[in-house]
């Protein structure tokens, strides 16, 4: 017998509504400067996704700071205070439990940039070139 609520695909539409309201309490908590901490208060921090569990109970923010700087000390200081972010989240976000919060760096950035690097390499160009251009569906 199959599994009922089994997840091979995505997250589902609650997830991705759950995951959005706790991204945006998260920002609002941060860029009013709520918690007391230098690490997070030298630095603007950016986030750009957060990622439900299917129970709803964990939240994954993926975190990056402006510029890239202190990615190490960023993810410590919001480690360090975990508990008070999750008190303002819970009080923010009207859920039943309040997930529990993990923060990992946010490696989107580097994806493109290595993408970036790939489609301008020597190689590829060539492949791209004005002689690829000439393919018998552009009539």
């Amino acid at each position: 017998m199959a599994k009922r609520f089994e997840q091979t695909t995505g997250p589902t539409q609650r997830q991705q509504r759950v995951a959005e309201l706790i991204r945006h309490a998260l920002a609002e908590v941060l860029s009013r400067g709520d918690i007391q901490d230098d690490a997070l208060t030298r630095h603007v921090i950016t986030i750009p996704e957060v990622r439900m569990s299917p129970d709803l109970k964990l939240a994954t923010a993926y975190v990056m700071p402006l510029g890239g700087k202190d990615e190490d000390a960023v993810i410590r200081a919001l480690e360090k205070n975990k508990k008070v972010l999750r008190q303002e989240v819970a009080r923010r976000v009207n859920l039943k439990f309040a997930p529990d919060l993990r923060f990992r760096r946010d490696e989107t950035f580097d994806e493109a940039a290595r993408i970036d690097a790939l489609l301008r390499s020597d190689k590829v160009r060539k492949d791209t070139g004005p002689e690829a251009d000439d393919s018998p569906n552009d009539e």
